[in-house]
């Protein structure tokens, strides 16, 4: 079963449209391996009949469960640890030192997928910084796909995926057994607000964010919607927060009111004019 190339093109158009990924001529197998299931789950008898209905009803769900089914939702907890140990040791004391007259501090996960990034960040709060829950703490974690965070709000993982990267002493403080899966903990689950949110899309009303995590998204989207994610990013970040990207991702040619932050094994992203936070890292030349 694979789609014919004016099929693919059609398909490549819509996700580009409504999610801005840019589906490569090379990534036709992907787009059939994933449309595939959909195509049974409709009882349609091809992808040709799939793409005919789409080119044919109006915008609506059948659309917007293709262009989730073209989403990558890699992710496992703690991933890749290092930015996990920076924001841990240097900017979260930084923070608190900033944040201390107000008490409050707001971090924002853009494309949360299933949810180990915000879970990992809520489980290192409540472990390392216990003089938290006294503050206004807000997590907000954020994805396109309905479907996603849905799951991602259940808090539901299998066995494979707590082994990625999950410590056990969090396994043991944070999950509870539930047949072959894991629950995480009430109070950690309580930590977080998911919403839905398309980042080419209006952004709706965001907090002021302290911290933003929008890591391995930046990379599936073209020049132009990579620059206008930036800007609403200065938006909606406080002066003096502070941006974590994917290893693969930099501001460098995109939006110059950034400056990198660099810590021993990671780096991360401050507005250059933001307020000057000695003693958290050092700006990169």
């Amino acid at each position: 079963m694979s789609l014919s190339p004016t099929d693919f093109d059609y398909v490549r158009t819509l996700v580009k449209e409504r999610s801005a990924i840019v589906l490569e001529p090379s990534k036709t197998y992907l787009v059939d391996s994933r449309l595939t299931p959909i195509v049974r789950k409709q009882n349609l008898k091809s992808l040709g009949e799939l793409v005919s209905r789409l080119r044919t009803e109006r915008f609506g769900e059948l659309h917007r469960t293709v262009i989730e089914a073209m989403t990558t939702n890699e992710t496992s907890f703690f991933r890749d640890v290092h930015p996990f140990e920076a924001f841990k040791k240097q900017i979260m004391p930084q923070l608190m030192k900033s944040r201390s007259a107000e008490r409050a501090l707001t971090v924002w996960c853009g494309a949360c997928s299933s949810g180990q990034e915000p879970y990992s960040i809520a489980m290192l709060l409540r472990d390392s910084f216990p003089e938290l829950a006294s503050w206004r703490l807000q997590i907000l974690a954020t994805d396109l796909s309905t479907d996603i965070l849905d799951r991602a709000k259940r808090g539901v993982f299998s066995q494979l995926e707590v082994n990625r990267g999950l410590p056990a002493g969090h396994l043991v403080r944070h999950f509870s057994r539930q047949g072959l899966e894991w629950q995480v903990s009430d109070p950690v689950r309580n930590m977080i607000t998911f919403r839905e949110l398309n980042l080419i899309e209006a952004w709706p009303n965001m907090p002021r964010a302290d911290v933003v995590f929008l890591r391995n998204v930046l990379i599936y989207f073209d020049v132009p919607t990579k620059k206008s994610i930036l800007a609403k990013i200065r938006q909606v970040m406080r002066p003096d927060g502070y941006l974590f990207l994917g290893g693969a991702e930099t501001t460098m040619n995109l939006d110059e009111a950034f400056e990198r932050l660099q810590f021993e094994k990671t780096g991360c992203y401050r507005i250059r004019d933001g307020t000057e936070r000695r003693g958290a890292g050092h700006a990169a030349a």
